[in-house]
């Protein structure tokens, strides 16, 4: 393991990253019929990032598994148990390298003009307030105007945990001041919609932090192709090396980590932790 709070990430050639996270799930009483969503495990490459190794283990119960990768290329895995007595863990490990130089990510040219990333979903919602606070961020150069986004958003909130939900929207949050990573994406996202700027939504790793994170990739015409540029409204500033995308959709719905439903009393507890570290460094 290497501490990288001494080391300058943005400045090096290769970086290794391991991420080990669980989810476990606990009841009352026993449930049936569970069926469970999860997108943990980070894509196979995105740009100059790529996945080497990953394992996910599921303990509890006795259950099926199937992966497959949807529309946007997520990997994502759907788990069912007939019953579950008291408990369930959903466990990743996974190892992945940044080849710095080999990115941004790329995609076709026609994805500048893909509506999913062009239209608002029920999170990123405009309203009159996010309209005027787009009207401050326009400029004739989609990069400045993703610029300005990521700053408009990042003025907009004060971070604090427990004041929203996943289901809180753009608006809601911006009427608040208040909320966390999620809410500032969705901002942004809501912004740069607005303005016809392609974005999609980034569900990831920061290292050093507690949490999943969230960001934001905006699509720039490049060379004969698009390029997704990342950007981080949490914290007002371009997403570099010391962030790992896992999933990227239109928002939050479209990757959160877990979700799911089961037949039973309510009131489970999730316990989730997650740590990501940087192996080695060239």
């Amino acid at each position: 393991m290497t501490d990288h709070g001494f080391m300058d990430l943005d400045g090096a050639r290769r970086i290794g990253y391991r991420v080990e996270q669980s989810f476990r799930y606990a009841y009352d009483t026993p449930v049936t019929a569970l069926a469970q969503r999860l997108v943990v495990v980070p894509r196979r490459r995105h740009g100059d990032l790529y996945r080497r190794t990953h394992h996910l283990q599921v303990t509890g119960a006795a259950h099926a598994r199937r992966a497959r990768l949807d529309a946007a290329g997520n990997t994502v895995v759907r788990v069912v148990a007939a019953r579950v007595e008291q408990a369930v863990e959903f466990r990743l490990t996974a190892t992945l390298d940044r080849v710095v130089g080999d990115g941004p990510p790329a995609l076709p040219l026609a994805a500048l003009h893909d509506p999913r990333l062009l239209r608002p979903t029920r999170l990123t919602a405009p309203d009159e307030a996010l309209r005027d606070l787009a009207a401050g961020c326009a400029t004739a150069d989609p990069r400045e105007t993703a610029e300005r986004a990521c700053q408009a958003a990042y003025q907009a909130l004060t971070y604090e945990y427990g004041v929203t939900t996943v289901t809180t929207t753009a608006a809601q949050a911006l009427a608040a001041g208040r909320g966390v990573c999620q809410d500032s994406a969705h901002i942004m996202l809501a912004l740069c919609r607005l303005l016809g700027v392609p974005s999609r939504y980034v569900s990831g790793h920061l290292i050093g932090q507690g949490g999943t994170h969230a960001w934001v990739e905006t699509l720039v015409a490049g060379d004969n192709r698009a390029q997704a540029l990342a950007f981080d409204p949490c914290h007002g500033r371009p997403a570099g090396n010391s962030y790992v995308t896992v999933a990227v959709g239109r928002d939050y719905a479209d990757v959160a980590p877990t979700s799911g439903t089961y037949t039973g009393a309510p009131g489970g507890t999730l316990t989730a932790t997650r740590d990501v570290t940087v192996t080695d460094v060239d």
